[in-house]
């Protein structure tokens, strides 16, 4: 079984916001899959659907960002996943807009959703898919990635996600060194 888990922030006010694409790229493969029944459990909306006869689950957690791995960890607790099988979908400043990286593990690079993750889960040891917001210096990090995707980069970041479907269907059948290197140089 695989958790896939998309960050953001529960609420209208946050649709939409920087720091929710990860939230945008779950969307996007609720809509793929056609599985569009969520289920609230342990401060998540969920899904499971079956992927190549492997149980995959969607996770959109409803506690703040920065709670996000109280909520993994309930997950992967209950559902008894192994955490090598789980994939993060998170914002990463660092990254330009229209560019993304597949990772094996890694520090969270100041990210507080992924600060959390990691201090839930004992270990930076998890898959992620970081997805560039880019970062503008003349705006406070914080106020920035709560902000609203704008015009100039929407279409960009739809590129991007609407590329996930086709990620995840790797996913589910290659090594992840593999993903890694099939994808990581398009960005």
């Amino acid at each position: 079984m695989k958790l896939i888990v998309g960050l953001g922030n529960p609420g209208k006010e946050y649709e939409n916001t920087r720091h929710n694409i990860g939230f945008i790229v779950i969307d996007k493969l609720l809509d793929y899959y056609k599985c569009n029944d969520l289920k609230s459990k342990f401060g998540g909306l969920y899904t499971q659907v079956m992927i190549n006869d492997e149980k995959v689950i969607f996770l959109k957690p409803q506690k703040y960002i920065n709670l996000s791995g109280i909520v993994i960890k309930e997950y992967i607790d209950y559902f008894k996943i192994d955490v090598s099988d789980l994939l993060v979908i998170n914002d990463d400043l660092d990254l330009s807009v229209g560019n993304f990286k597949l990772k094996m593990s890694g520090s969270s690079g100041g990210h507080n959703g992924l600060k959390n993750i990691e201090l839930n889960l004992g270990t930076k040891e998890y898959k992620r898919l970081k997805i560039g917001i880019s970062n503008d210096k003349q705006i406070d990090t914080k106020d920035y990635v709560l902000g609203k995707i704008g015009s100039s980069d929407i279409k960009t970041i739809e590129k991007i996600v609407d590329l996930c479907p086709m990620i995840i269907d790797d996913y589910m059948v290659m090594s992840f060194s593999n993903l890694m290197t099939k994808y990581n140089k398009k960005c």
